[in-house]
């Protein structure tokens, strides 16, 4: 009899695999409570720095062996390990509780994880929430190098289907280079570093599968379904034959993506469709050629703040930006303003505070308007930065008119300053707006009317519609991008800039999902920016789409969004 467990699929290229089990044991390392007598306090600060210094050499080392053709984002999940052991708050803190304290470097170190993993739980921002598994991995990895333990992975890695409470970033990197062929979690969401990764490399994976490593056995055969998030065991032989048709298709599906790069993504019947992507790091432009962007729709500023014990300065903030800008070569860059918040606190920042939920907290404009310090220093670099190219700024989280005429009041007085400074900037440089609450979206022609474009955020606007934290699995389930509420402010949006004239693009992970570009592309929507992963497949969905087809069927369907087979009835379009 099947065995079902259901789980979250991740969204790949792939999402079938069919291979034995391989049990990989990850928990978070515990320490007792250990005291060490003062004659041997400066000996235990000296282990301590030993071991974080083996950790660090540890993942250079994993880093050597990674094929050098493997995508910069996908490092980059080893360089914020490096960076994390770089940083005071783990490389230092323990050792300074060693000395208060006269505890052993472990206990010190256990002390200072559940310090800072508290820190992290309070977070608003879901990708950021997440980084607490980074924190827990570089722990682990240094409390295993403390208690005399040797990490090691299993020797037969190809065609097996990895099944661990969780990952590191440098485990499923090493362990997909070393021929698995999927990956089921106990824990995780579609922020966790697993599904993030599982997507950029193409592997089937389903995490938050709860009990998947007590209810699986090493060596039995499994499937994974990651299309429906289920993993499936005691499979019988049609099953499988099943799967193995369908993973025979989807290879050649993705094979077949390869050759679309350079290709036009235009619909059968003449529309034209800007691909875009999302980026966070400057070292991201590579992906995004690769894939084929024609620009980038979103570019992250946030990074440019953390892992720092400084605000960054004006000619960091344009350096970074240069290096997008030139790397793009004449395709345009939208620079999102920064997003921090109560969420995302950098050391220096003034005034951090303590809010109940952040979610609603001083974040992204509204600290922006705040604290105008900050963001006028970030304001001169990108009209710097817009000499040099075709590059727009793109203001998050607005809620009310006021806080844009705020905003654009210091972005034409830093523009008036440089002019006065002889210093160079390009002639024009387009202002929109992120439709991420629905307030901004019920409100979006007054919105469309004082900007040059939108950009509908659905990551936060679906969350903020539903009351959802969808990275909390016990939830997230109630995350639906296709909730009738949902549908009706993307809607707004799209014809309130079909309104006022102004273009109306879409950088939210909904974007990405080929899954929704027939409903997208039939509501209006003809620029998407997602990660550059995603590329290939919404190109190619696109290009077999007639529009003249799909909008009737689709206003049809927009009736009765809350119809039981309504889902089913949107991934119907791709056939049509």
């Amino acid at each position: 009899m099947t065995i079902a467990i259901q789980g979250i699929g991740v969204n790949s290229s792939i999402s079938t695999a069919i291979g034995k089990v391989l049990m990989l044991s990850r928990g978070s390392i515990q320490a007792e409570p250990g005291m060490v007598p003062a004659s041997q306090i400066d000996a235990e600060v000296e282990r301590f720095f030993h071991a974080v210094q083996i950790a660090a050499n540890q993942l250079v080392e994993i880093r050597k062996q990674i094929p050098a053709d493997t995508p910069p984002d996908i490092l980059e999940f080893i360089d914020t390990h490096l960076l994390m052991l770089q940083d005071k708050a783990i490389s230092e803190a323990p050792a300074q509780t060693i000395r208060s304290e006269g505890c052993s470097a472990e206990w010190a170190l256990q002390l200072r994880r559940d310090q800072l993993l508290r820190v992290f739980e309070d977070m608003e921002d879901a990708y950021l929430r997440t980084r607490k598994d980074d924190l827990d991995h570089v722990v682990n990895r240094i409390m295993t190098i403390l208690q005399g333990e040797k990490r090691s992975d299993p020797v037969e890695i190809a065609g097996h289907i990895i099944v661990s409470e969780d990952l590191t970033p440098a485990d499923t990197i090493m362990l997909h280079h070393r021929g698995a062929c999927g990956f089921i979690t106990d824990f995780g969401s579609p922020m966790s570093h697993t599904a993030i990764l599982a997507a950029s490399l193409g592997i089937p994976a389903i995490v938050g599968a709860h009990g998947a490593t007590t209810r699986l056995h090493s060596g039995e055969r499994v499937v994974v379904d990651a299309l429906n998030g289920t993993v499936l065991a005691e499979c019988s032989r049609d099953s499988i034959r099943f799967f193995e048709k369908r993973l025979h298709k989807e290879l050649e599906r993705r094979n077949a993506l390869q050759t679309l790069r350079d290709a036009p993504a235009l619909t059968r019947d003449g529309t034209h469709i800007e691909l875009q992507a999302n980026i966070e790091l400057p070292d991201d432009v590579q992906a995004v050629l690769d894939e084929g962007g024609h620009g980038i729709g979103l570019y992250r500023t946030e990074f440019l703040y953390m892992n720092r014990d400084q605000l960054p300065t004006e000619e960091e903030h344009y350096q970074a930006y240069l290096q997008v800008i030139e790397g793009m070569d004449g395709r345009p860059v939208t620079i999102r303003t920064l997003d921090l918040g109560a969420d995302k606190q950098c050391e220096h920042q003034p005034e951090p505070s303590a809010c109940i939920n952040p979610a609603l907290g001083l974040r992204a404009i509204r600290l922006c308007l705040k604290e105008t310090s900050i963001f006028r220093v970030q304001i001169r670099a990108i009209l710097r930065a817009s000499a040099h190219g075709p590059v727009r700024l793109m203001i998050p989280m607005l809620t009310n008119l006021w806080e844009a005429r705020q905003a654009r009041d210091i972005i034409r007085e830093e523009r008036q300053k440089l002019a006065e400074q002889q210093i160079a900037m390009g002639a024009d440089l387009p202002v929109g707006a992120m439709i991420e609450t629905p307030a901004a979206a019920l409100t979006a022609e007054s919105f469309a009317q004082m900007f040059d474009f939108l950009s509908i955020g659905t990551n936060d606007l679906i969350q903020y519609t539903l009351a959802v934290d969808r990275a909390d699995d016990s939830v997230n389930h109630l995350y639906d991008p296709l909730h009738p509420a949902v549908l009706l402010l993307i809607q707004q949006v799209l014809e309130a800039g079909s309104r006022c004239g102004k273009p109306v693009a879409m950088c939210g992970e909904m974007a990405g999902n080929p899954g929704y570009t027939p409903l997208l592309l039939g509501m209006g929507l003809k620029i998407l920016s997602m990660h550059p992963a995603s590329l290939p497949e919404v190109k190619q969905l696109i290009r077999k789409l007639d529009l003249g087809q799909v909008k009737p069927r689709l206003k049809q369907l927009l009736r009765h969004p809350d119809a039981e087979d309504f889902a089913q009835a949107i991934r119907d379009l791709a056939n049509l």
